[in-house]
């Protein structure tokens, strides 16, 4: 008997034709492939036992001067600051404007000018867009800064869990995002209402922004036709985030405190948290591409975009949330595939490995301030993940493209499997086999694995199958089969 190994390749393909994934995984849910092994995703277990009102957009996590940590949330209707005891404290301001749930793409009547296109036509991109509402927020020393995209203005928690939070004095209001820089300094982004400015508070003083001889506020219009989206402290200089291109701002100090350059055209965000900053880079998600930046602009190739862009609901665009699992080298972008986020994509950038699954996330926050990330659902709760095996509904499991099994005119027969697992009975093997690509499909199995596994199956290509079968951890290399050649068909 010859030994057929099925050597397939780390990490998931799904763009092309079903040969053009051949010999590689096409289907996964909750895998994930980190030091040449295929192993099981973290589970998670609930943080919070009350939820939080509207849907959750964003979450940083901080420590204050006394070394408490801090998990500060921005819904569309509610700010809230959670305590390491995990007691949910609503701190939303008295002024705030409560947002919008759900992003609306107005390609119908009043979504354009008047007299554009023909009465009775499906309107076009040009269609007004309104995106779900999200926030920034970002720690200031042991107090937390946060804006609305919605609301527009600055607001700051002072660290004291019977307060609320309050608004910046002096600060611009009507503003997209907020973001604070390696220098101390606060900007607000699409600020006063106009797309493309940028307004900075003083150095250390996030309430003097009015500039002068004697202090370091300022502004800045950039030359952007792009809505200015979000900002990330990087080495050395802020990133900013637009619609369509991609800025940097860098510190000269007095007289004009910012130099800003344009290092890129036609790459901008998807959406405002759709960038994560990982190991001296940042990545995110554009809208047909990913794009990193680590002191040069590139496109990232995607072996799953086609798969991606294809199903994501590109009307609800403005939920794309991204976050950096820094345990696995890891970065997560969270998508809807219907009206709320219910699929992820993750890049592995040490492996350079993409994955996908399943898994409702509205926003989420890696591991450091607390040991496991935390992200949070739909329903307004917090979960750490990474934490043991349980999964509630979802099915942890791996399946390939087609494999071939044999060459010529005679058909290939299966008598076993030689597994390559690191504990046997984590895992089961089911197998499809066909005899022409078009042809009809048959399942074998699923096996319980042993040393061998007696299997028994015909064709001339098959793919395999790897799904969990019990509640621990596993690891699986490379699965081999003992085959003879068949009969000719």
């Amino acid at each position: 008997m010859a030994l057929l190994p099925l050597a397939i390749p780390a990490g998931v393909v799904k763009n092309g034709t079903e040969f053009q994934q051949a010999n590689s995984w096409n289907d996964a849910n909750l895998i994930r492939w980190y030091e040449g092994n295929m192993q099981p995703v973290g589970g998670w277990r609930s943080r919070t036992t009350s939820a939080m009102n509207g849907l959750c957009r964003a979450i940083i996590t901080y420590n204050d001067n006394s070394g408490n940590r801090r998990t500060v949330a921005g819904t569309n209707t509610k700010l809230y600051v959670i305590d390491e005891s995990n007691t949910v404290h609503d701190i939303t301001p008295t002024s705030f404007t409560t947002g919008d749930a759900d992003a609306v793409q107005n390609m119908g009547y009043g979504g354009l000018t008047y007299g554009t296109n023909a009465w009775g036509t499906p309107r076009p991109d040009s269609g007004s867009y309104t995106p779900a509402t999200t926030w920034s927020l970002a720690p200031w020393g042991e107090y937390a800064l946060g804006c609305s995209s919605k609301d527009g203005k600055i607001y700051q928690w002072a660290n004291a869990t019977g307060t609320i939070a309050a608004v910046l004095s002096n600060a611009p209001t009507s503003n997209n995002a907020i973001v604070v820089t390696e220098e101390r300094i606060v900007f607000a982004l699409g600020a006063s209402g106009v797309h493309n400015q940028i307004k900075w508070s003083d150095q250390e003083n996030n309430n003097l922004w009015a500039a002068a001889s004697t202090n370091q506020a300022g502004d800045f219009t950039l030359n952007s036709g792009g809505e200015l989206l979000a900002g990330y402290p990087m080495r050395g200089e802020t990133l900013l985030l637009s619609t369509t291109d991609c800025h940097v701002a860098r510190y000269q100090g007095p007289p004009f405190i910012y130099g800003f350059q344009k290092v890129g055209d036609g790459c901008g965000a998807i959406s405002a948290n759709a960038c994560a900053i990982a190991d001296g880079f940042a990545v995110w998600m554009g809208r047909n591409s990913f794009h990193i930046y680590d002191g040069s602009l590139r496109t990232l190739r995607c072996t799953v975009g086609d798969y991606l862009f294809t199903n994501l609901n590109e009307s609800q665009r403005s939920k794309v949330y991204a976050y950096h699992n820094s345990t696995f080298d890891e970065v997560w972008w969270f998508y809807p595939q219907g009206n709320e986020n219910s699929h992820y994509v993750a890049w592995n950038y040490s492996e350079n490995t993409w994955t996908i699954g399943s898994l409702g996330r509205t926003a989420g926050v890696g591991q450091g301030i607390f040991q496991y990330p935390t992200l949070v659902t739909s329903d307004g709760y917090l979960y750490e993940h990474e934490v043991g095996f349980a999964y509630g509904d979802e099915t942890v499991f791996a399946e390939s493209g087609p494999i071939q099994m044999g060459n010529g005119d005679r058909l290939t027969v299966a008598k076993s499997l030689i597994p390559d697992e690191s504990n046997l009975g984590d895992v089961k093997a089911t197998f499809k086999t066909r005899n022409y690509p078009t042809g009809s499909e048959s399942t074998h199995g699923p096996y319980t694995l042993a040393n061998p596994t007696p299997v028994r199956f015909t064709g001339r290509q098959l793919q395999m199958r790897i799904e969990k079968d019990s509640g621990t951890d596993f690891r699986v290399g490379t699965m081999r089969l003992e085959v003879v050649e068949g009969s000719r068909r």
